[in-house]
């Protein structure tokens, strides 16, 4: 018996296999507004630290950041 006959190839391809993946490209304006929108929750978050807004206040300016700048992951958020 030869060494090599239970040996199998597997072809190597660029091809993606599982056609239900529909991947996404991020433009340059979808990441500004996340970037914008992560610093703004952070100045909230500071403000409210130092007492200068209320948790009602902190919620309110929150939910009309996401409006505005309309941060990719929203509708997982908290």
């Amino acid at each position: 018996m030869n060494q090599y006959e239970d040996r199998k190839v597997t072809k190597i391809s660029d091809e993606i296999k599982d056609k239900s993946i529909d991947l996404k490209r991020v433009s340059q304006e979808q990441l500004q507004r996340e970037f914008d929108y992560i610093l703004a929750e952070k100045l909230l978050r500071k403000m409210l630290g130092k007492g200068l807004i209320t948790e009602v206040e902190f919620n309110k300016i929150d939910a009309l950041n996401r409006q505005t700048f309309s941060p990719f992951l929203v509708e997982i958020m908290p």
